[in-house]
């Protein structure tokens, strides 16, 4: 078993933390690798000589109560700690000076899931903001890229469509643990956070999360599973359409759909474009919550037979591709707002360009947008291999 940012840490807590006031941006799956919760371990070791002073949570909750996307939470004090838990997805998405009034240092330890609208990593980049406005200093404590650190794929972000589902211009799936992007984000962005990074010890990069002999615990309500994080990067895109991404089922991302379309056509369509790693099998489903709450849908479950090859983005663009070509008149794109993002097209704030879904609409193949993508992801693999750490 690998040991994470927080076992490492926890070795030398004591010296790392004498007589400062802390702070924690934690949820569900901030876990040590013997499953003790990070803010367990800061609360129950205080008589060492720090002060364990608030709880920061993102999105989803600190407890990961929220279930459904884009619903907002408010702070509390903890039952047992009886110390403020913020939020930092409700009336604001940064920390503000009055959540770090008493705070030295700020212990960010969230799990990520490798992908760039996965909003962790910004909550991540608008505490590093904060943390540098207001003098206090930043550990990350690194973790697993689930999906491995090696493979990249998607278009980079144009900044023009920059948001709270992407800050700065990285690729959709990035490669990279949450502690190497921290360092990526203030130095090339020049946030000036005072920021160290506690590397994990044992992990290598094509190690996908079933490798690292750690238990998976879900960093959000859907995503149950590693096999929903790796299809994760492509089926998010289907947010910005009324096609169901699987929210409501038993097997988010991994099963897609609505009440127009005919399961075994469109498996057959899908077949065609010859994707590697992966096949499609035709289901009906039945949503409890969220689209189509309550209506047959017809559809495919996603079964990735080889993670070497499977390339997610492109099996996502192909799914919303043949979905729009095969029933023109019953597909729509999800209008704005979405994410604070008034006018542009939520596909296009996801996708981080206008290109994409021009593409589509004009009936393009996308087998042929990683031609178009390609130089971008290049440049960004230079700029990115200066703070890989394993």
């Amino acid at each position: 078993m690998i040991k994470l940012g927080i076992d490492i840490f926890e070795k030398n807590l004591f010296k790392e933390l004498k007589d400062q006031r802390i702070g924690l941006v934690a949820h569900p799956a901030s876990a040590t690798g013997t499953m003790r919760h990070t803010a367990e371990v800061l609360y129950e070791n205080q008589d060492e000589g720090y002060h364990f002073n608030a709880i920061l949570g993102p999105q989803h909750g600190f407890f990961g109560q929220t279930q459904d996307n884009m619903i907002e939470w408010e702070g509390f004090i903890h039952p047992d700690m009886n110390i403020p838990v913020f939020s930092l997805y409700g009336e604001h998405r940064k920390p503000t000076k009055e959540m770090l009034q008493d705070i030295d240092t700020l212990v960010f330890d969230l799990q990520d899931v490798g992908t760039r609208y996965y909003t962790f990593i910004w909550t991540m980049a608008l505490c590093m903001e904060a943390c540098a406005e207001n003098s206090v200093k930043m550990i990350i404590l690194d973790r697993p890229n689930p999906i491995n650190g090696a493979d990249l794929e998607g278009p980079v972000l144009e900044e023009r469509f920059s948001s709270f589902v992407g800050l700065y211009p990285i690729p959709i799936r990035h490669g990279m643990t949450i502690g190497e992007l921290g360092m990526l984000f203030n130095k090339e962005y020049d946030i000036k956070c005072e920021l160290s990074v506690i590397r994990m010890e044992g992990w290598k990069r094509e190690m996908y999360y079933d490798k690292t002999g750690l238990l998976w615990v879900l960093p959000s309500p859907n995503m149950p599973t590693l096999e929903t994080a790796i299809v994760y990067p492509g089926i998010c895109l289907l947010e910005a359409t009324n096609i169901s991404e699987g929210r409501g089922t038993t097997k988010p991302f991994e099963i897609i759909g609505a009440p127009f379309i005919h399961p075994a056509d469109l498996a057959r369509n899908l077949g065609n474009y010859e994707l590697p790693g992966v096949k499609f099998r035709p289901l009906r489903f039945q949503p409890m919550f969220s689209k189509w709450q309550g209506e047959v849908c017809g559809g495919i479950q996603i079964h990735v037979i080889n993670r070497q090859t499977f390339m997610p983005v492109l099996t996502g663009l192909c799914i919303i591709g043949a979905i729009k070509r095969m029933y023109p008149s019953s597909f729509a794109w999800r209008q704005p707002p979405y994410e604070y993002e008034l006018e542009k097209s939520p596909f296009d704030v996801l996708t981080g360009n206008k290109w994409v879904k021009e593409m589509i609409d004009k009936g393009e193949s996308p087998v042929e947008f990683q031609k178009l993508w390609e130089n971008k992801l290049n440049k960004f693999k230079l700029i990115r291999k200066k703070y890989l750490l394993y």
